[in-house]
């Protein structure tokens, strides 16, 4: 009877063990510790200094909180984004972040993380469907604003400017010229041309190219980055024309050309910030807690 009591007490003592180590190993989905998420990122374009920027500041907070990060770029094609986006899907990411290509296009990969019950967060451009959790970017429409004010400040409120634009459909490029022709309504200022250069600093040049020759009188060139204004000082100095250039972004390339007179000013948004309060934002969702639908991220305007 002894030994029968002594047998039964070892098997529940063994159940028990079992129980509780099975409890210790729960977490996420993927099997690690609770913070061990694997997330991905799915970015625009590596081709612009911006994003890698934005990459690397993702890289270095998942780094910091021992998260997986798997990028991949769509470069600036709507197609390679939805089939990066299906590709993260099948591995089975915890989370995906993404800076889209197009704000419309991109609805269909926010779908189908939708569909595969995947959080979703969108860093520098908005999606215009599909549910996202947050929204991490600078203001874009005030720092249009800013460059546009300081355009009216030093043409003394008068003037013939052009206008580069990003990417259609991108929400970036809609904003930062919302706010820009903002701040030029009710002056003398004219918009004497207007054209997308698509974030591009070959076709920064080539558009400016094309622009002075058909504009005779340009006092200022507005890019909605600084790939563009970059482009276009390239074609500005061939000409060997005086012309304002104000671009958006303050990658590096940019603040020296500012800090040697070449551009006027550049908005300076924080890449790395936004790619970092991308991840941590990433892994709050992650562990439950509540965040914002829109997180912004300080904007100034870099001047010499």
């Amino acid at each position: 009877m002894k030994n029968k009591k002594l047998y039964l007490g070892l098997a529940l003592a063994l159940v028990l063990a079992v129980g509780l180590a099975g409890c210790s190993t729960g977490g996420t989905d993927n099997g690690g510790a609770e913070g061990e998420y694997t997330i991905g990122l799915v970015v625009s374009t590596l081709n612009n200094p911006f994003f890698v920027d934005l990459r690397d500041g993702a890289q270095e907070k998942a780094d910091e909180l021992g998260a997986s990060l798997i990028v991949l770029d769509s470069q600036d094609d709507a197609a390679t984004e939805l089939s990066n986006v299906e590709d993260l899907i099948n591995q089975g990411v915890d989370l995906i972040m993404i800076n889209p290509t197009d704000s419309d296009a991109v609805g269909s990969a926010v779908a189908a993380a939708n569909a595969a019950s995947i959080p979703v967060v969108t860093l520098d451009r908005s999606a215009n469907s599909g549910e996202v959790v947050a929204h991490i970017a600078s203001d874009n429409v005030a720092g249009g604003t800013m460059a546009g004010e300081f355009i009216v400040e030093q043409l003394g409120g008068a003037g013939n400017v052009v206008e580069l634009e990003g990417i259609p459909g991108a929400s970036a490029a809609r904003e930062r010229g919302e706010g820009f022709n903002a701040a030029i309504e009710g002056t003398d200022i004219e918009v004497v041309a207007k054209q997308t250069a698509n974030f591009d600093r070959a076709e920064g040049l080539s558009v400016m190219e094309n622009i002075l020759q058909s504009q005779p009188e340009i006092d200022a060139v507005f890019a909605h980055n600084d790939e563009m204004a970059l482009g276009a000082l390239e074609a500005i100095r061939a000409s060997g024309r005086d012309i304002m250039i104000v671009g958006f972004d303050a990658t590096s390339d940019a603040v020296a050309a500012v800090e040697a007179g070449e551009l006027a000013a550049t908005v300076q948004q924080l890449p790395m910030d936004i790619g970092s309060i991308g991840v941590d934002t990433a892994v709050m969702v992650l562990n439950g807690d509540s965040v914002d639908e829109y997180i912004p991220v300080e904007l100034e305007l870099v001047t010499q």
